[in-house]
């Protein structure tokens, strides 16, 4: 009985190593390699959530990547411009008596990634649920917190998307 555990155990590692398997953050630091330079196109219309952006996606490149963030893009191996697209706020959800349950804060944030003069860009989206007491309103601080972890999704899925970029052809 046990060594049929050992040799399952060891059957599972060699089918995990064996077939290759990366994590998506090894294929997205291989397209973001190098000196990376994150720009911000400013939206006067939410100045504060642009702010939420750019520290969690520097978070994201630092912190998960562990990629190197400078400040002058002309040192920079790859230029991240990260725009703000849209942001909106949208009750989904009523009580019985018709007042407001939850809201739904949706962040579109687009991305255009300049390396070795190559220039790709995409969009991602996230969302987040509010739920407020029957009868409340919605405050700001509840929909910045919405916003907040919306913007924090969306970011999420950068990863993801420059993972499945370094598997296109480059034009």
């Amino acid at each position: 009985m046990k060594s049929s555990r050992i040799l399952l155990f060891c059957l599972f590692i060699f089918i995990i190593t064996g077939c290759g398997y990366k994590p998506a953050t090894y294929y997205t630091k291989k397209e973001l390699s190098g000196n990376i330079f994150v720009n911000l196109n400013i939206n006067l219309e939410d100045p504060r959530n642009i702010v939420i952006i750019k520290d969690t996606m520097n978070e994201i490149l630092v912190h998960r990547l562990d990629l190197k963030i400078v400040d002058d893009p002309s040192i920079a191996d790859t230029i991240l411009t990260l725009t703000l697209d849209s942001v909106s706020m949208a009750l989904v959800q009523t009580d019985a008596d018709g007042y407001s349950n939850v809201y739904r804060a949706t962040v579109k944030i687009g991305v255009i990634y300049d390396k070795n003069g190559q220039k790709r860009s995409f969009t991602v989206n996230g969302h987040n649920d509010i739920n407020i007491d029957s009868g409340a309103i919605i405050t700001d601080t509840n929909r910045f917190q919405g916003i907040r972890a919306a913007a924090n999704k969306a970011l999420d899925e950068v990863v993801s998307k420059l993972a499945i970029n370094s598997f296109k052809e480059n034009d």
